[in-house]
């Protein structure tokens, strides 16, 4: 196909000096993909780089073909046959496109994309054309999520007919994408030459599934099923396509790591006694860690996915079309993990423990980080369970009429509803934390990639257990989109077009959480009350096998998996014999108990989020070709965008606070209310595209356009959220937000030029520049609430400390000793001497405010990104065999500086990129092997409510599909994926604070497709 700007006539006798097999190999294409060739919105299909999987060097070809007549920067892959490449979603497919990485999910799964640099935030994506809705959620307890990211683990591959990835800021595309923006198509039977039937079946095979416990383990063959049926009726004037797939996956998903942060310069360790238990102290910059975590998770995802397309052609210039796009993923899963909490007590006897040892450098990071524990210290052996839906639903309209030769309309309507809910009756994530109180001194390492915890005389014991917390969260997000676009063509001549549009949208957001926390230090029940609970106990060093450190001597040996079900129903049964610490000890009724320790059924008393935001939008656009010796095009537009936004929180007002745990400090009296704000603003959007074939192997392009990118849900809050779990030493938290931040600005100019040296070979360079301004950076401000006072202050808190008492153990049983029964001290079990337990509420004599640090957002000045594409493609004559590569090198002055503890506005996702994809094809074998791999990249700016960063470490995997045909209609097809068992490490300030070492397992997929 020809650009739609090109001329015919006038560029017969131009394009006559092309080589013919370019043009031969396009309209081939085009006869074998029609029938994915969906509504013009955003863009006409011929601004499409499109890959046939109908065989890897026709789909090569093709790609070289639509590559040199594209306008813009585009990317795209096409699928007739579905399932051809070893990719699980859609992100998978779309990494294998230069300057696109993915982001993956606790299963290893493609998740979210960056590109060119840009996170997932920032990329718009649309199903044919329309904008989509998300329904992200913070992972276990974090809460209701703030993000604009798509979710691509929702979708299969085998559904969607095609992709496009527009790199450049057009006029005709839709706003928010400012790294880029992603359309997805779904198939349109009347551009079907022919009927299509087809059905596929694959078993998965998933490695991670073997580094379970025995009773984590799922199924060890899953099924995946997909069909696609495409016809015609009535002399082509009815069409109807019908495609599903439906895929069942169990996996595993072993992470070691930080819960609770990196804390830089704490007093501890300057204060430490003895000297010797640090005998070098750091200088400058340090941190310390609160503790670390083995966690073994057990995965089961379903997921269905459904497209229906109805159309109707009463007459060759007028088509109506109707469709509707369903996904439904569920995720189940079983959670174990066993911790260690440090709580920066340097000080006390050694004994053979050894001194805790920091590196060098501008920031230092222990390598070696003991705490000192009595033997009676409670050690964690959490059991979990997590379940969430999500489920996508997108209905559409659209006419399309041609009303002459020089002037069509097109009208494209939508609703769709994106909407994530817990699955159980005990919420999206629940834990109950099982303890074991007989830890002495805990060592942590840092000197390998798995964190190696060392503590020697942790033993099992049944009778030192019992339960000393619970949680029960729910997560909501729920977003509906409403879009109607109207969009005018009017042709002036062969070499002139206009393209004008209106467009209108209404964006609905909820995000909301609510968590049934309890934190019962002293236990539920007493010591032993659990013995009867099976716990299974297996290596530690065996669930990380894949990762440098499991099999360090120093490693603590064993893994504690305690039976949900088992520790949930003694959990009932004491709390109706002797109720709960954080109740008051008094029984409870068993109707109250289950209600206890199960979900919340609405989100009053948790955080709810509801935004609206209403866009207006206009364009115009200009396409022109020059009958010129050097053939170009142009295409010069302006977009105009307003938005208003209307952002209501729910936020909790607390009246009082109660010290009762070593460490946490829980506010109390909770009531909700409602608080709202507004913003608004508006745009106007340029842009230009120009290209030029300066001889009949080598095409330049140039690009600039102004695209935008929207401030993230939790960034336009109305009111102030508290975290209800504060810290003894530390302080509270909170977060609030602004909804008249003004989105990202990005203006954006590219350049490339492309050599075709050979048939079905070529070599490209790009070059692009992104001047960022208006980033959205975090502030934090420091305050107190009128009613909230730190309780481990006051007069009391300081006689203990006066009497030489550091430990937080120590100062509790001073105040319980010394001050029980005055204001605000209350002792509810004096069993035991050496662990009184008890209330220190904020109360107390002397008690000063709470220091809350309130995290918030404000628009910065903002900077560049800029950097290189690389692209290559080599055919060996007609030997069967090929190669292809890319790599992206992006660089940026939005970085984090890991030397300032101060707010910063860096962008995460900016990292290198490569691809390198080798295959061999004939008649009847086709083989393709690929290597993916992103450099180290920055993934949040905050972690733990401070101004810490997380970076991903480098990572590369290597994937590869075999199919073998048996005639016309029938392949057999093997994916197989991870081949390298990769595991994917973060870490913070140095690569010594590891943050998560994360590892899954190889998987195969092995089935066939029938073609009728």
């Amino acid at each position: 196909m020809k650009h739609p700007q090109s001329s015919k006539m006038r560029h017969q006798a131009q394009r006559a000096r092309l080589k013919p097999i370019a043009w031969a190999s396009s309209v081939t294409l085009l006869a074998g993909v029609s029938a994915v060739q969906a509504q013009q919105v955003p863009a006409a299909p011929t601004a499409l780089e499109t890959v046939v999987i109908t065989g890897i060097r026709k789909s090569l070809d093709s790609a070289v073909t639509l590559k040199r007549e594209s306008r813009g920067l585009v990317d795209g892959i096409v699928a007739e046959d579905i399932g051809k490449f070893p990719d699980t979603n859609l992100a998978e497919s779309m990494q294998r496109i230069a300057g696109v990485s993915i982001d993956r999910n606790s299963s290893g799964e493609g998740s979210k994309v960056t590109v060119r640099g840009v996170g997932p935030d920032f990329n718009m994506v649309l199903l044919n054309g329309r904008q989509m809705p998300t329904a992200v959620i913070n992972p276990l307890n974090q809460g209701a999520s703030g993000s604009r990211a798509f979710d691509f683990a929702n979708l299969s591959s085998d559904s969607i007919s095609a992709l496009e990835v527009f790199k450049t800021a057009r006029s005709e595309t839709p706003t928010g994408g400012i790294g880029a923006t992603i359309n997805v198509k779904t198939a349109r039977p009347l551009d079907v030459r022919e009927r299509i039937a087809s059905v596929g079946i694959k078993a998965n095979f998933d490695d991670s599934n073997n580094r379970l416990p025995e009773s984590f383990k799922g199924d060890k063959v899953t099924p995946e099923i997909s069909g696609i049926y495409s016809d015609t009726f009535g002399n082509r004037t009815l069409g109807i396509a019908i495609s599903g797939s439906y895929s069942k996956r169990a996996s595993g998903s072993n992470n070691a790591y930080t819960q609770n942060g990196w804390h830089t310069n704490n007093p501890n360790v300057m204060n430490v006694v003895p000297s010797s238990n640090i005998p070098v102290k750091p200088t400058g910059l340090y941190a310390t860690t609160n503790d670390m975590r083995y966690s073994i998770t057990a995965l089961d995802r379903e997921r269905l996915n459904g497209q229906v397309t109805l159309q109707f052609a009463p007459t060759k210039d007028l088509k109506f079309t109707v469709d509707h796009t369903m996904a439904v993923n569920t995720v189940k899963a079983k959670n174990s993990e066993n911790s260690a909490w440090f709580n920066n007590e340097f000080s006390g006897p050694l004994g053979s423990s050894p001194a805790t040892k920091f590196t060098t450098g501008p920031v230092q990071a222990p390598i070696v980080q003991t705490v000192v524990w009595n033997g009676t210290h409670d050690y964690g052996m959490n059991i979990g369970q997590f379940a969430q839906k999500s489920k996508l639903d997108s209905t559409g309209f659209n006419v399309d009429w041609k009303v002459s030769d020089a002037l069509r309309f097109e009208l494209d309507a939508h609703h769709s509803k994106a909407k994530t809910t817990p699955d159980s009756p005990y919420g999206t994530y629940a834990i109950l934390d099982l303890a074991l109180f007989n830890q002495g001194n805990i060592t942590a390492y840092y000197d390998k990639d798995l964190p190696i915890m060392q503590s020697p005389g942790l033993v099992y014991d049944a009778n030192k257990t019992t339960v000393t917390g619970s949680q029960f969260n729910s997560n909501l997000s729920d977003q509906g989109v409403d879009q109607v676009q109207l969009r005018g063509t009017y042709r002036l001549s062969a070499d002139d077009k206009l393209i004008a549009g209106l467009g209108f949208s209404k964006l609905k957001n909820r995000s909301a959480s609510v968590n049934n926390f309890h934190g019962d230090w002293s236990g539920v029940g007493p010591q032993g009350s659990f013995k009867n609970v099976p716990v299974a106990i297996d290596s530690l060093g065996g669930f990380f096998s894949r990762i440098p450190g499991h099999d360090d001597p120093r490693l603590f040996p064993h893994f504690f998996t305690p039976d949900f079900n088992g520790v949930l129903k003694q959990a009932i049964a004491n709390s109706q014999v002797s109720g709960t610490q954080s109740t008051g000890n008094v029984p409870f009724t068993k109707e109250r108990a289950e209600a206890y320790f199960r979900a919340l059924t609405d989100y009053s008393t948790g955080n709810d989020w509801r935004t609206t935001e209403k866009s207006t939008s206009a364009f115009g656009q200009w396409d022109h070709s020059f009958d010129t010796a050097v053939p170009m095009n142009v295409s010069v537009g302006l977009r105009y965008e307003s938005t208003k936004v209307e952002s209501a929180s729910q936020v909790i007002s607390y009246s009082g606070t109660n010290w009762n745990a070593e460490n946490e400090v829980i506010l109390t009296g909770g009531t909700s209310s409602f608080g709202s704000k507004s913003g608004k603003y508006n745009y106007w959007l340029p842009s230009i595209d120009w290209d030029a074939d300066l001889t009949d192997k080598i095409k330049v392009r140039a690009s600039y356009g102004v695209n935008i990118g929207r401030p993230g849900w939790d960034q336009m809050l109305g009111g102030i959220t508290l975290n209800q779990v504060a810290n003894r030493s530390t302080g509270g938290n909170g977060s609030t937000g602004d909804p008249a931040l003004k989105p990202l600005k990005s203006k954006n100019l590219d350049l490339s030029a492309e050599f075709y040296y050979a048939k079905s070979s070529y070599a490209a360079v790009g070059a692009f520049y992104k001047k960022v301004s208006d980033f959205i950076g975090a502030t934090t401000v420091t305050t107190t609430v009128p009613g909230l006072n730190q309780p481990a202050s006051g007069t009391c808190y300081n006689a203990a400390r006066a009497a030489g008492h550091t430990t937080a153990i120590a100062i509790r049983n001073y105040i319980f000793n010394n001050c029980n029964g005055q204001s605000g001290v209350t002792i509810t079990n004096g069993s035991n001497p050496a662990f009184i337990i008890g209330d220190i509420t904020g109360a107390v004599a002397g008690a000063q405010p709470m220091v809350f640090q309130i995290n918030s957002y404000a628009n910065g000045a903002g900077d560049n990104i800029k950097g290189l594409e690389l692209n290559f493609q080599h055919m060996f004559g007609n030997s069967g065999f090929g190669v292809s590569g890319n790599y992206t090198y992006v660089k940026s002055g939005l970085n984090f500086n890991n030397a300032s503890t101060g707010t910063q506005a860096p962008l995460p996702g900016l990292s290198d990129s490569a691809n390198l994809v080798g295959f061999y094809e004939n008649e009847s074998w086709s083989i393709r092997a690929a290597y993916n791999w992103r450099d180290k990249f920055l993934a949040a700016r905050t972690y733990d409510n401070a101004n810490d960063p997380i970076y991903t470490e480098a990572y590369g995997q290597v994937d590869m599909s075999i199919g073998y045909k048996i005639g016309k209609n029938l392949t057999l097809q093997a994916d197989l994926l991870n081949l390298n068992d990769g595991y994917i490490r973060q870490h913070s300030r140095t690569k010594e604070m590891l943050v998560s070492a994360q590892q899954t397992g190889r998987r195969y997929l092995i089935g066939a497709r029938y073609r009728f």
